[in-house]
């Protein structure tokens, strides 16, 4: 419209600019004076500390979405910005220092939103620099909040493609994180690297779960387990926590896909803190990652459909029982 006619239609309703922008001011303000609180203090809040993708779906790029599909407000810090992940074989993009994290923390430390944070999630972190920023936040959330939670996705490697992560990585996991950590979401393969035992039966799970266990953690979340009584068309996701082992099975899909353990870790944690029930969370975070993955594996996606299969997160079409192993 005309500035001309938008100038006489204010004056032929007795309207100056003035009043109209007094009013649109009013208004905000009263609409921020109610939303303040629950802004500033929302139900969970988390501090998600790992990778970022332009494209697809690893890092956070697969975490946050999903808990706040959950209804958790998310605080994002990227240790990395590349344009895919490394399944391509080839990437570009930039590695962060522990400084750039450092700051990053330390400015939403000073707006005082860390100290709602009741849960910190960290997962592939680039260099060991950046491992010691992401332990300086969880110092950081604690101080303000004794009961907040630390999950630790010790992102080393994987069966298929072995150690992916740089030099001094696996060795900072295994010294200064895991121990620093409530939760921990091991595959196999970094179960078996973290506690040097090879694992074959359920015996070995045990073992290798409890020495990590008894290294800090909780809570130990064990991915993609595969075992001597675990069916050919089956998979596996195990639990060690209070003394009792658990186990989901589901149906084995073929796929090779990137961000499955990022989302499972960060669904674990968020239901977690929803509810307290390490076996509801083991449930969940299980139920939603399979179906996720299944809709994935029936489109044929070279990517997880993290926006597609959304309602997984909240409402899992498929549902598993748990089974409860004494240690």
């Amino acid at each position: 419209m005309p500035h001309g006619v938008v100038a006489v239609e204010n004056c032929a309703t007795g309207l100056k600019a003035g009043s109209i922008g007094n009013a649109v001011a009013l208004k905000r303000s009263a609409t921020a004076q109610t939303m303040e609180p629950h802004l500033r203090r929302p139900a969970i809040r988390i501090l998600s500390i790992q990778s970022w993708v332009c494209y697809g779906h690893v890092g956070n790029a697969s975490a946050v979405f999903p808990m706040q599909r959950m209804g958790v407000d998310v605080i994002a810090v990227n240790t990395v910005q590349f344009s895919n992940h490394l399944g391509y074989g080839r990437h570009r993009g930039q590695v962060y220092s522990g400084d750039d994290i450092s700051e990053l923390v330390q400015g939403i430390d000073e707006i005082g939103a860390l100290s709602d944070c009741a849960g910190v999630l960290s997962g592939y972190i680039g260099d060991a620099g950046i491992g010691n920023a992401v332990l300086d936040a969880v110092r950081r959330v604690r101080a303000a909040r004794p009961d907040a939670l630390y999950c630790c996705d010790p992102v080393i490697g994987d069966v298929d493609s072995g150690v992916f992560v740089r030099p001094g990585i696996p060795e900072f996991m295994r010294s200064q994180a895991i121990s620093a950590a409530d939760v921990v979401t091991p595959n196999l393969f970094e179960l078996e690297y973290l506690s040097g035992r090879t694992v074959r039966t359920r015996r070995h799970l045990i073992e290798a779960a409890t020495i990590i266990r008894d290294l800090g953690p909780r809570y130990v979340l064990m991915t993609s387990v595969r075992l001597d009584d675990t069916p050919p068309d089956a998979m596996d996701v195990a639990l060690l926590a209070d003394g009792v082992l658990m186990r989901v099975r589901t149906p084995l899909l073929e796929l090779g896909i990137n961000g499955a353990g990022d989302a499972i870790a960060a669904l674990f944690l968020t239901h977690l803190l929803q509810n307290g029930s390490p076996e509801g969370a083991l449930a969940h975070a299980a139920a939603a990652t399979y179906g996720l993955l299944k809709q994935t594996a029936d489109a044929g996606a070279r990517e997880i459909l993290l926006i597609a299969a959304q309602d997984e997160f909240v409402r899992p079409t498929h549902r598993f029982p748990v089974e409860k192993i004494d240690v």
